[in-house]
C-alpha cells in the first residue's frame, strides 16, 4: 500500500500546513498556529512514517522529502 492511498483528510491538511511552515513540534504535539492539534496522534503518525521532521533547534516542523512526494500525489 501506498503512502498516499493511507494518508487522511487530516493528514494531507497537516503536511499542507506543515509545509506552508505553520506547524511546530513540541514533544509528542503537533502545533499549528501556535496551537495544539486536537488529533493527539497526528505527529507521532506522520513522523513515524517519514513525512515530517523537527528542526532540533527551534521545533520547527518540516517535510521531509517523502511528504513533499505524499503531497505531490495526494
Amino acid at each position: 500500500m501506498s503512502t498516499a492511498t493511507t494518508l487522511h483528510h487530516r493528514d494531507r491538511a497537516a503536511l499542507r500546513a506543515v509545509a506552508a511552515g505553520r506547524c511546530a513540534l513540541a514533544g509528542p504535539t503537533l502545533l499549528v498556529d501556535g496551537l495544539c492539534c486536537a488529533d493527539q496522534f497526528l505527529a507521532a503518525r506522520l513522523t513515524d512514517a517519514a513525512l515530517i521532521d523537527a528542526t532540533t533547534a527551534t521545533g520547527t516542523a518540516s517535510l521531509t522529502a517523502t511528504g513533499r512526494a505524499a503531497l505531490d500525489v495526494a
